[in-house]
């Protein structure tokens, strides 16, 4: 229980993404799994071990252990009874990690990049119409869930802590589904140069609803109203940074009964976020990775602080329980309950954490990738004409550049 605690995962977090930042990718990793073999891996190690092998250009790798996450995570919202009460018997950090919407919308994401890489071209239509099924139905999901939480604000007893919410959501202009641009525009990439002409304009303007003003995307978009396909034309997808990381904050008040002192508790997730300064010139803004964790981690802290509130009533009334008891050991009993209680109380602190900061593109003339120094920035060979996506990935160390012809 305390190797699983929420500080020491939470340093088991930072120590991957140090190494991420050193360009150490599926070594690292190995060495945050607690296996090699991905059929024993927990979800979150899955995220982790499949995003590190597509860095490392194991494409196929990549894309079978994002199939055994997708495998195991069919519906990413559904509650569990078992694990509310275990949340509440053994704090959040005893249970499996609940990946969120995003997570498996990203897992989509990098499958097409994997299936891209490995020339699966019929594979990439699959993941796409799969990727926006499963869109559609968290976006109808998350729905409901604001709808319950609004719903719950208006109980007088959560009045406060949901206007202490309110308050901290208020200042995060986050999209209202959750979607993923980034997914969507490179959908309609694809399309587009496939010659599917009435799907590239589906999925081009569901991003341009996303992202305003993206002359990349207009211009896209135009071509496919058009009927047009682009020529010599790469597209770069830049991704900068890191997600947010969460942090536990616990607060502990003494409670002085007859029996002895009570201790009640409450721990809740506050996020942590990066300052990511990368920038290329001329690449525009695509996908706010903060904002779509705010998105949806705002609306499930709701339900997070009431359980917090819930299990440390529960613990309180325990050790009320054992130090009351007419047990000879009550004593005894009830600093065993509370030394349980304090142990127990902890914070969900689990993210997907080696995910981007931001992702940007640039729009360019294949035949100008080489000029400027672009081409030394990235330090790989860049072709001189036809149609390509480049993948860059910016951690801090030597960039990660894929080059693939479509």
């Amino acid at each position: 229980m305390l190797a699983g605690c929420a500080g020491v995962t939470s340093t088991r977090l930072d120590n991957v993404r140090a190494s991420f930042a050193n360009n150490n990718f599926t070594a690292s990793a190995q060495q945050f799994s607690s296996s090699n073999n991905i059929a024993e891996q927990t979800d979150l190690e899955l995220l982790i071990t499949g995003y590190a092998q597509f860095l490392d250009g194991d494409y196929a790798s990549s894309d079978e252990t994002f199939e055994e996450f997708n495998k195991r995570n069919i519906d990413t919202t559904s509650g569990s009874f078992v694990r509310e009460a275990t949340n509440i018997i053994a704090g959040r950090m005893s249970t499996p990690y609940r990946p969120y919407m995003m997570d498996s919308l990203f897992v989509s994401y990098y499958q097409i990049w994997d299936a891209i890489g490995e020339n699966r071209r019929d594979d990439v239509r699959v993941i796409i119409n799969q990727s926006y099924a499963r869109q559609q139905k968290m976006s109808r999901e998350y729905a409901d869930l604001v709808q319950k939480n609004s719903a719950r604000g208006a109980d007088e007893n959560n009045s406060e802590l949901m206007s202490e919410l309110d308050r901290a959501k208020s200042t995060w202009g986050a999209y209202r589904d959750i979607m993923n641009p980034a997914l969507m525009y490179l959908s309609g990439i694809w399309f587009l140069n496939a010659g599917d002409f009435s799907d590239a304009e589906t999925y081009l303007k569901r991003a341009a609803g996303m992202v305003q003003n993206n002359s990349f995307i207009a211009l896209d978009l135009d071509l496919a109203q058009k009927n047009t396909r682009p020529k010599d034309t790469t597209w770069i997808f830049i991704e900068s940074g890191f997600a947010p990381r969460l942090r536990e904050q616990t607060i502990s008040l003494p409670v002085i009964t007859g029996g002895g002192i009570i201790w009640s508790s409450i721990a809740i997730a506050v996020p942590e976020f990066g300052r990511s300064n990368i920038s290329i010139r001329g690449a525009k803004p695509l996908a706010d990775v903060n904002a779509m964790f705010m998105t949806e981690f705002n609306e499930y802290n709701v339900n997070d602080a009431l359980r917090a509130w819930g299990a440390a009533s529960a613990r309180t009334i325990a050790q009320a329980a054992a130090y009351n008891s007419n047990s000879k050991y009550s004593g005894l009993i009830g600093l065993t309950s509370t030394i349980f209680s304090i142990a127990t109380t902890d914070a969900e602190v689990r993210s997907w954490a080696t995910l981007p900061e931001n992702i940007s593109v640039l729009r360019m003339n294949t035949g100008d990738l080489i000029t400027g120094g672009f081409g030394d920035m990235l330090n790989t060979e860049l072709p001189k004409s036809g149609n390509y996506l480049i993948y860059v990935r910016l951690t801090g160390g030597t960039p990660v550049v894929h080059v693939f012809k479509i």
